[in-house]
């Protein structure tokens, strides 16, 4: 007699091989910078803005930017390990980085389920697919017309 289950638990998301193993199955974790990924923070709208900047100048896919709904309304841009190192950076742009005597923690949300306060504004379209900081940093300062 077969006593194993054909029934798949359905509080658990089918494991897919292009998503991120960084990424929480379910709820907020924190990851330290500099092992999968360092992070821009830009609040507020001015993150929101920048984030569908990059957007159409990726057409479509920036790379995973998460953004929270509340306190300083932050938007991390993940980008990757030391990709913002040894640049200039505008006020308002906080650097999420590790190194001697830094250690930093960046806020990831599931893809699914309850994330409040964080959510993706552009979720991860691949394992290896983080944001192109020098993309990033261009579109901090887009050309007047």
């Amino acid at each position: 007699m077969n006593t194993q289950s054909d029934e798949s638990n359905l509080d658990e998301p089918p494991l897919n091989p292009e998503v991120p193993d960084w990424i929480p199955t379910r709820g907020i974790q924190l990851r330290k910078a500099g092992v999968q990924f360092d992070a821009v923070r830009v609040d507020g709208d001015e993150g929101r803005a920048l984030a569908d900047r990059l957007a159409r100048m990726t057409g479509g896919t920036p790379g995973p930017v998460v953004e929270e709904a509340n306190g300083r309304r932050a938007v991390y841009f993940l980008v990757p390990i030391g990709s913002t190192s040894y640049r200039s950076w505008p006020d308002g742009v906080t650097r999420l980085t590790a190194g001697p005597n830094r250690v930093s923690y960046i806020p990831v949300p599931a893809l699914g389920g309850l994330t409040w306060p964080l959510t993706w504004r552009y979720r991860p379209t691949t394992r290896d697919h983080l944001v192109h900081a020098l993309l990033l940093r261009g579109a901090l300062h887009p050309e007047e017309p």
